[in-house]
């Protein structure tokens, strides 16, 4: 059965992969997965049950025993798992919706109606400077489509805002590395104790995160000349109708990333889990804005209302998410992802950082969520050394599952939203952005070698 569980992850995950072919949404497969892969742990448990030391030590009492006690022990452990789970996807839920208020109320205008300039190379620093920010302070999904919207409205030819695009996936992922709210595996080390320390992640990533984004840039400095031509601006009887003014797209803005910032903060204030300080800024952008629009009719106050954003809230997405970390929990109970970590430390003699590099380049062409969350089971939290709280493989985990999956533009969620929104070529990426993305992913990955290896 231990095979089975095997094989029916393969099968979830290649119907991940083939998510366009098929024409099957990736959350219906990882759905499906998840659970195939509890069920079958559960019916096979006299199989699976020796390889499961770490997590049944009391197997040969319990086996002797009547069902219901062995029932019980696979309720634990599921609800065990789905308890840390739960507490990923209700941060993600808070922090989707208090993102997609603000763009509602069109905050996001606040900063990029500042954008003036025409000129190729400095727009393109302008705009990847920025995305590397706001991916920080949001996240690198939601930054990447604000970042297309804003591209939309300053570049005309498709061509050339697909170069721009590209390197827009590039540093929304690099930004996202560093911030524990920025990249959803980031979260996820903060939020299961790999990654507790918000200062010390933020001052060890940055500059990595940094020099993955710097390096391409200033090689497509020499490159890319000339000036980009802007579509011509048609004002439509929206423009005149809406129903914001500046003050509140102002307001609203301010307040959402003054909300997501605050998450860290409270955690290590009150050191309770950080979807409470999630729940706790939403609550607050919820009742400021129930305030502010009052005095409006319901059809201009219902789409500004956290109700009217929640029915645009990608619930595909978080249900994506708990199928392939149910996937990956059974793995973990069963024991494989324990051999795989086995088999990768004789492979690398246990060096952390070939093993890192090696997990961040498989993120191109596997999500990188499941791919954290199977290390997280393969590897324990150390008292001391690389392997403790806020290692140094933990960090370098956060840096290759965060930037590897720019080299393929269906490596990262920011990826496939631009694959999507602007119909990219698979191909025309891989020729034009992977290799920008794979020398930055080194260069990244070099200097945080250097400063904390050397």
């Amino acid at each position: 059965m231990a095979i089975a569980i095997i094989i029916v992850f393969i099968l979830g995950y290649t119907a991940i992969a083939l998510e366009h072919p098929i024409k099957i949404d990736k959350a219906a497969s990882a759905l499906l997965t998840g659970v195939l892969c509890w069920t079958l742990f559960v019916l096979g448990s006299e199989d699976v049950a020796p390889h499961m030391a770490e997590n049944f030590e009391t197997w040969k009492g319990l086996k002797e025993t009547i069902n219901p006690s062995l029932a019980y022990y696979f309720e634990h452990r599921l609800l065990h798992h789905i308890s840390e789970i739960a507490s990923i996807l209700f941060f993600l839920i808070g922090a989707m919706t208090i993102v997609e208020t603000v763009d509602a109320h069109e905050g996001f205008a606040v900063i990029t109606n500042r954008i003036k300039t025409t000129n190729k190379t400095k727009l393109l620093w302008i705009i990847c400077i920025l995305t590397f920010f706001f991916s920080a302070a949001l996240d690198n999904l939601t930054t990447t489509i604000v970042m297309i919207s804003l591209l939309r409205k300053l570049v005309t030819d498709q061509k050339t805002r697909w170069m721009y695009v590209g390197m827009v996936v590039l540093a929304a992922n690099a930004g996202g590395a560093w911030s524990p709210i920025g990249d959803v595996t980031t979260t996820m080390l903060w939020i299961k104790g790999q990654l507790p320390d918000v200062p010390n992640l933020v001052v060890d990533l940055f500059i990595p995160s940094l020099v993955t984004v710097l390096v391409p840039l200033t090689i497509l400095s020499f490159t890319y000349k000339g000036n980009v031509e802007r579509p011509i601006r048609q004002e439509t009887e929206d423009h005149y109708l809406n129903p914001t003014t500046p003050g509140e797209r102002m307001f609203v803005f301010l307040l959402g990333v003054a909300g997501l910032i605050f998450v860290p903060i409270f955690k290590t204030v009150t050191h309770l889990p950080p979807f409470m300080g999630m729940m706790m800024s939403l609550g607050v952008v919820w009742a400021a804005t129930e305030i502010m629009h009052k005095g409006k009719s319901k059809e201009v106050r219902h789409p500004l209302s956290i109700i009217g954003v929640l029915q645009k809230i990608d619930v595909a997405s978080v249900l994506f998410f708990l199928g392939i970390l149910l996937a990956v929990s059974a793995l973990q109970e069963v024991g494989h992802l324990r051999t795989v970590a086995t088999s990768l430390d004789a492979a690398f003699s246990g060096n952390i950082y070939s093993i890192n590099i090696v997990i961040g380049l498989l993120s191109a062409i596997v999500d990188n969520v499941p791919l954290v969350a199977a290390a997280q089971g393969m590897y324990d939290i150390a008292p001391s050394g690389a392997f403790a709280a806020n290692g140094h493989f933990w960090e370098f985990l956060a840096y290759c599952a965060g930037t590897g999956g720019s080299a393929l533009i269906i490596g990262s969620a920011a990826g496939v939203a631009a694959m999507g929104l602007e119909k990219i070529d698979f191909g025309w990426y891989l020729k034009r952005i992977s290799w920008l993305a794979v020398i930055g992913y080194f260069a990244g990955a070099a200097v945080y070698y250097a400063m904390f290896a050397l």
